[in-house]
């Protein structure tokens, strides 16, 4: 009996079986045949030893010989579709053909494959020379139309659409206050009208995502590039989809109004174009890594998932590029001239470009890449923490000499507090940045009972913003004595400690700075309350007493009677002129003053007429002297603080 081993050995026997057996053994044979890339001579002693073993090997040779001509067959066929002389890109691979000859085509480059993969003539047969031939024009062809797919089928970046399916962020800054005039235009270097309006930019869901190549078209690449790296050809396939997709990227920019700008030129550039940049930038970086790179990455995934040296080669040459034009603008900007309305763009640039670094992670994008958006992100921070000072400088040392008309809030008041509301939206950004930063200006710092601050217990932006708002209380008290007339520097305090206190108290500053700081400075402002009634109204309230008249309310010399009558009329409308000229914006508080006014100068007014009033009454020219009435005064006092012209008031009376 004879058997053929799993190793296929054999072994003589015969019987009915041998039919079967000589099967085997020939199937063994051809299997030793095929593996035999030898050369000639090793190949021709291989077969005379093997004919030695069985006279049923004796027909090996025409075995070879079989082989050798279904080899030439199939090569035969697979060049007749690969070379044939009109078979152009277009007529040959192309998606416009139909998808039979397009199959064909791809068929006859794996027939060929599979014949080199199994060819078992030696290195420099013709057979050998012809399957080769044949893959490089194949391979050259399919480079082509593998561009030409790319390029084809690349779908362009709708950024308008794009930007209308994401959710917009937007934050008022100085709206519709004026809050800074062309006096005080210098402060922070900012116009009026760049800082009307502050975007925060664009954000949007994880589900988003956009097609950048046709769906249909992505199989066909994977189909090429699978051929091409399996022919060796791997390099030339990766050149060839990384320069078409860069490009792609490239105009994908572009149209998200990213340009390509050295240092120099971004340093030269004007602050609302700069603006302008900065704000697409935040855009395009949010779209450009979540995107585009988190659509390449897939594509890459897909097209080149039969090497994975391929699909990380091609993510990252494609990558690179995008990110690197992406981090030059932010580089040059992290080292432009330093002015406090930068601060909130180049926040916004930082959180932009730190909240794409976990996608940058889950891409393995390179590591140099990595390394270098890291550095670009410190240089952002370092930026924003050095405007951040500048800004606090610049509300130190703030020296405008001319004082504000009528005692109005100050533009350093408005820009100031609208600055800060702005920055709590970035609380956390800066409660980062400023950790390890020190502030002398916190150190003196109290509580409502004259006590030190527990500094060390609050966030960094909560020291810094107490810190700030000091400097700025103490800048205005230094403003407040531009004003010769005591009375209306506290009537310009009482203006602009309001105004801070109603940003905090009307804002998300509140949970920052706490109630806190909301009650100690309406404090301020009642102290400021009284002390402009005491500056203000005190000589006035002089004449109403009773020392210096001689005698009691009936004898009482209507000499002196009459001197202090006509000395508080003088004083009422020399109060009256000037006060219906300064400003109160706050209807409250100009209603509580007015109010306050009232309770001291009409008692008084009541009590003193009272007591001597009769005495003039029934003398002659009576009327010189008593000029008003209570009810005169209490709609007099009503004019007061409107900041409009007396002669407005003459008039309003006069016709009323």
């Amino acid at each position: 009996m004879t058997t053929t081993t799993a190793t296929g050995s054999l072994t003589s026997g015969g019987g009915g079986e041998g039919g079967g057996a000589d099967d085997r053994v020939m199937a063994t044979a051809q299997q030793i045949v095929n593996s035999l890339n030898t050369t000639k001579n090793v190949r021709e002693d291989m077969l005379l030893i093997l004919s030695s073993f069985d006279n049923r090997l004796s027909n090996i040779s025409d075995l070879i010989k079989t082989v050798s001509s279904s080899q030439s067959s199939v090569l035969d066929a697979a060049e007749k579709i690969i070379l044939r002389s009109d078979s152009g890109i277009s007529s040959t691979v192309s998606c416009d053909e139909s998808p039979k000859e397009t199959r064909d085509y791809l068929s006859a480059v794996d027939e060929i494959l599979d014949l080199l993969d199994n060819l078992s003539v030696e290195p420099d047969s013709e057979v050998l020379d012809r399957a080769e031939s044949a893959v490089q024009v194949a391979m050259s062809r399919l480079e082509d139309e593998f561009r030409h797919i790319l390029i084809r089928n690349t779908v362009p970046l709708d950024a308008q659409s794009l930007y209308g399916s994401i959710r917009r962020v937007s934050l008022s800054f100085a709206a519709n206050e004026g809050e800074i005039d062309e006096d005080f235009a210098s402060f922070g270097e900012v116009e009026t009208e760049s800082v009307c309006f502050h975007e925060r930019g664009a954000s949007f869901g994880d589900d988003l995502c956009v097609d950048l190549i046709n769906s249909d078209a992505v199989m066909e690449l994977k189909e090429i590039a699978d051929r091409m790296i399996r022919s060796g050809y791997e390099k030339e396939c990766v050149q060839v989809y990384s320069s078409v997709r860069r490009e792609a990227l490239d105009e994908c920019l572009a149209s998200l109004g990213v340009e390509k700008l050295s240092i120099e030129e971004v340093q030269k550039i004007e602050w609302k174009s700069l603006d302008e940049k900065m704000k697409k930038w935040v855009q395009a970086v949010k779209i450009g890594v979540r995107l585009l790179l988190g659509g390449e990455r897939r594509l890459c995934d897909v097209i080149f998932n039969g090497s994975d040296s391929a699909r990380e080669v091609c993510f990252n040459e494609i990558a690179k590029g995008c990110l690197m034009q992406l981090l030059n603008f932010a580089e040059a900007v992290s080292i432009v001239r330093r002015s406090s309305e930068k601060l909130f763009r180049i926040l916004d640039m930082y959180d932009a470009l730190s909240n794409v670094f976990p996608d940058l992670e889950a891409m393995a994008i390179d590591r140099f890449v990595y390394g270098e958006a890291k550095g670009v992100l410190d240089g952002l921070g370092g930026a924003a923490r050095g405007t951040f000072v500048e800004f606090e400088n610049a509300v130190k040392s703030e020296t405008s000499r001319k004082p504000m008309l009528g005692g109005e809030i100050h533009p350093l008041t408005r820009y100031v507090m609208n600055y800060v509301k702005l920055l709590v939206d970035y609380g956390d950004t800066l409660n980062f940045l400023l950790e390890n930063d020190e502030d002398d200006e916190l150190n003196g710092l109290q509580n409502d009972n004259g006590e030190s601050l527990q500094l060390e217990s609050m966030a960094p932006i909560t020291r810094r913003l107490l810190a700030l708002l000091s400097t700025l209380e103490s800048n205005l008290e230094e403003k407040s004595r531009l004003y010769e007339d005591g009375a209306m520097q506290y009537i310009f305090l009482m203006n602009n400690i309001l105004y801070m206190v109603q940003k905090v108290k009307d804002s998300e500053l509140i949970k920052i700075l706490g109630d806190q700081w909301v009650r100690k400075h309406r404090g301020q402002i009642r102290q400021y309350a009284t002390a402009y009634l005491r500056a203000a109204w005190s000589k006035a309230l002089l004449c109403l007493k009773d020392e210096g008249i001689g005698g009691s309310s009936n004898n009482a010399s209507k000499v002196a009677l009459k001197e202090r009558f006509k000395s508080f009329n003088a004083c009422f409308e020399e109060i009256y002129r000037i006060q219906t000229g300064w400003k109160v914006p706050d209807p409250q508080l100009r209603e509580e003053l007015r109010i306050s006014i009232s309770e001291k100068v009409l008692p008084a007014y009541r009590s003193f007429m009272g007591r001597f009033g009769s005495q003039l009454e029934s003398g002659r020219h009576s009327g010189k002297y008593i000029k008003y009435t209570l009810d005169d005064l209490e709609n007099y006092l009503v004019d007061l603080f409107e900041g409009t012209p007396l002669v407005l008031h003459h008039l309003r009376r006069k016709n009323s």
